[in-house]
């Protein structure tokens, strides 16, 4: 690994500062579980690693009527461990508790996770299916971004040199809402999803009638994808799996997925279908108050 200096702002200011000197020669640092590894395989090599940990407003995690607001350096851990959070934004727990193991909990963070920018990135469907959006902050001012528009490419997005993504913000759930986040790996030993599906659904006081839907789709296209049309498909639809089926092909249509070591494109394409209906019927079930029949990773 190349030799790089190491500073730890408690200041957003500071932070803003140090990271607009020249693009590439300085990188902000949160749980590190991509950036140092990158580094030392030389994919990267910056100048110097910007800390935000320390920084309050990249730390704040709070929830309440007006929605949730989650900093960019809270870490997987901490997040699904919050009793709001597991309340009212469980996609977002299912895909914190299944990115690495418990070690990686207690370092990665979502937002981490968002600027890391992979198409297969396990919290980016669910960001996008709680319809979050990105606050950044840079030495021109303050901007938001809906999640779904924010990654570009794989490992790109929109951040401009010396911009910090400072948190992430989620409107407060209607009654009756429920979320779900759920991927396919080929095994354990490689966490990487094949496909990875989040999905939000909102039912009408019956329990029967589905009001509002979204739905994002990770791994099959360069960067996550807000299927709109497969969601629009569900609303003002009764909650069943004939319903959910009616969405499928909308879903499969705005896949692009490519042949690689984990799966070939027909098999992500087949596995959307699959993923969804088992999503929709998970967070069907907790828009009722039930339990669904799911443990974290299956």
């Amino acid at each position: 690994m190349r030799d790089f200096d190491y500073v730890a702002p408690t200041s957003l200011q500071q932070a803003v500062e140090l990271l607009a000197k020249p693009a590439g020669q300085a990188r902000p640092l949160a749980g590190g579980t991509d950036l140092i590894d990158h580094v030392r395989n030389g994919r990267l090599s910056p100048d110097v690693l910007v800390d935000i940990k320390k920084i309050p407003e990249l730390n704040l995690l709070e929830a309440g009527p007006n929605g949730l607001r989650l900093g960019a350096a809270v870490n997987c851990a901490t997040i699904a461990a919050h009793q709001a959070v597991q309340a009212q934004y469980t996609a977002l727990v299912d895909s914190c508790q299944i990115i690495g193991g418990v070690q990686i909990q207690s370092r990665a963070s979502v937002g981490g996770n968002m600027c890391n920018s992979g198409p297969a990135a396990d919290s980016t469907p669910s960001v996008i299916a709680l319809g979050g959006r990105c606050v950044i902050t840079g030495a021109q001012g303050t901007r938001e971004v809906a999640a779904e528009d924010f990654c570009t490419g794989p490992g790109k997005n929109v951040l401009k040199p010396g911009e910090l993504l400072v948190e992430l913000r989620f409107p407060a759930p209607a009654p009756h809402t429920g979320s779900h986040y759920r991927r396919f790996i080929p095994r354990n030993e490689m966490d990487i999803a094949v496909v990875g599906i989040g999905v939000s659904v909102t039912l009408d006081d019956t329990l029967k009638i589905i009001t509002a839907a979204r739905i994002a789709l990770g791994a099959v296209g360069p960067t996550p994808i807000l299927a709109t049309a497969a969601a629009q498909a569900l609303i003002g639809q009764p909650a069943t799996d004939e319903t959910y089926q009616k969405a499928v092909p909308l879903a499969r249509e705005v896949a692009t997925p490519i042949n690689d070591m984990r799966g070939t494109k027909d098999y992500r394409i087949h596995l959307v279908g699959v993923l969804l209906v088992r999503s929709l019927q998970a967070a069907v079930a907790r828009a009722k108050g039930e339990c669904p029949n799911y443990k974290p990773g299956h």
